[in-house]
């Protein structure tokens, strides 16, 4: 297996707005639409069944996706995204896609027992190869409640053709409770420090982004309390309700760890307003600040993509370098797919002060700090 050469480079974003029952599905219809997922085929209305035999092809050049991250091994690119059993596709070039089987044929048995509502639509992943096996963070939630689970399943490699190829699933990383935390258990993203140490970041809305050490294994949170490293707004100034700051992502680069999260919100089409937005710190578990020097766990962030001309919002993001150059993954709202979620590759540049900026990307928005 060829270790992902951006991953030593980690040291590290949106939630889909339904919960179905699964279905098991073949690669091919797995990602033909994440928004067609959502009611399964033996329980959709004739109107539905209707509107999924007229549903378009999947676009290989063009793909719907919801919060994607990448893996890179042996000259393939792999995306991992939200979908019935976790959406799968692969490219040699990042621009022309192949659906593959989705990581889970049926629910995780653990989660349905404890996530009241998941049936195994499966959230926003995260992966990273460490110890010489792929880690794969999935969330498991339903929608506008905080009773959710981060799970993690491992395999020697990402080549379903390789003997070897066999996800296995160890269970719970994490998980929140309605009413005892208030934080949400989705959204996972994993980082390494300088040391070697695994921290997991998550969250979406509530108290915003939060961090924890894990211990060696990948997978026990070294502690039971975890600290709030982003909001999308300032508590000392103001105790207002909503929070929308989620999909946390942290890389690493020179001296510094960039924490990537997504502002306001996805998963309303061409309403949708998704920006993404940026600070950094010298340590791994922050504190992360932004351009202007604002703190981001009070609302700080400096805004590096956004709605503009050919998108409504853009977010839900991960970062990675290959081949000496960088690049920004996300999902962006489509306005001339009338609001879909299109998987969106952009080659990533840092200015002369080490922030980050997207190639032919200018944000018309400018952050204002609440």
């Amino acid at each position: 297996m060829v270790k992902n050469n951006h991953l030593l480079k980690r040291i590290g974003i949106a939630t889909i707005i339904a919960t179905t029952s699964f279905t098991p599905i073949n690669a091919n219809n797995a990602i033909a639409s994440v928004a067609d997922s959502i009611t399964p085929q033996e329980n959709a209305t004739g109107e539905q069944q209707a509107k999924r035999r007229r549903r378009p092809m999947f676009d290989a050049q063009n793909p719907n996706v919801h919060d994607p991250v990448m893996a890179y091994e042996n000259g393939k690119y792999y995306i991992f995204a939200t979908g019935n059993g976790i959406q799968v596709m692969s490219s040699t070039d990042m621009k022309t896609w192949s659906p593959e089987k989705p990581v889970f044929d049926k629910a995780p048995q653990w989660a349905t027992e404890l996530i009241k509502g998941y049936w195994g639509h499966t959230w926003a992943p995260d992966i990273i190869c460490a110890n010489g096996m792929w880690h794969l963070y999935y969330s498991c939630s339903t929608f506008g409640k905080n009773t959710s689970a981060i799970g993690l399943a491992v395999n020697k490699t990402l080549d379903p053709k390789s003997p070897d190829f066999k996800w296995e699933d160890r269970g719970l990383v994490i998980s929140s409770e309605g009413g005892k935390n208030n934080w949400n258990a989705i959204d996972p993203n994993i980082i390494i420090d300088k040391k070697g140490t695994p921290w997991l970041n998550w969250g979406s809305f509530w108290d915003g982004i939060q961090l924890v050490k894990l211990q060696k294994d990948m997978q026990t949170p070294a502690s039971d309390k975890s600290k709030t490293i982003s909001r999308r707004h300032d508590i000392r100034k103001s105790k207002r309700g909503g929070n929308p700051v989620e999909a946390p992502f942290i890389i690493k680069r020179g001296k510094y760890f960039y924490l990537l999260v997504s502002f306001d919100y996805c998963c309303k089409g061409l309403q949708s307003n998704y920006k993404v937005a940026v600070g950094r710190s010298k340590k791994a578990e922050g504190p992360y600040k932004d351009k202007e020097g604002n703190l981001m766990e009070y609302g700080g962030g400096t805004i590096i993509a956004g709605p503009n001309e050919e998108y409504a919002g853009i977010g839900h993001c991960s970062a990675y370098e290959f081949n000496e150059k960088w690049y920004i993954v996300a999902h962006a709202y489509s306005k001339k797919h009338n609001g879909a979620s299109k998987l969106y590759i952009k080659e990533m540049e840092f200015d002369k002060d080490g922030w980050p900026i997207i190639k032919e990307y200018c944000c018309p928005v400018k952050l204002k700090i609440a």
